[in-house]
């Protein structure tokens, strides 16, 4: 089991960059895929990105190709998401998630077995 904190989000206005962190406890957080979830009240949760086991492969949702950057440090337990040219329709609470994997191949919009407490990201218009 991993429990997972989310960190970093805040205030911004349209255009300008955040970086989101998901810090996980225990020893074995390289045995797990890792992903980001966004959701705006009333609706579902979303997929945001996702990365491999040893971060070699990474998948996005077609809304934030060339703006998001996902991106881990196994040795620090920590997965990151870097938001670039952020719109205020970026604005939601969002989650990290985790699900545990034998293999460094996949990638994998869920689902996900692990998911923390989320953080708000708020752009202005």
């Amino acid at each position: 089991q991993v429990q997972l904190v989310e960190s970093g989000g805040g205030l911004v206005q349209a255009g300008d960059s955040l970086r989101l962190s998901c810090a996980a406890s225990g020893r074995t957080f390289s045995t797990y895929i890792m992903g980001w979830f966004c959701q705006v009240p009333g609706k579902e949760r979303e997929f945001v990105a996702a990365i491999s086991r040893s971060g070699a492969r990474t998948y996005y949702a077609d809304s934030v190709k060339g703006r998001f950057t996902i991106s881990r440090d196994n040795a620090k337990n920590t997965m990151y998401l870097q938001m670039n040219s952020l719109k205020p329709e970026d604005t939601a609470v969002y989650y990290c998630a985790a699900r545990y994997s034998t293999s460094d191949y996949y990638v994998t919009r869920g689902p996900y077995e692990f998911w923390g407490q989320g953080t708000q990201v708020t752009v202005s218009s």
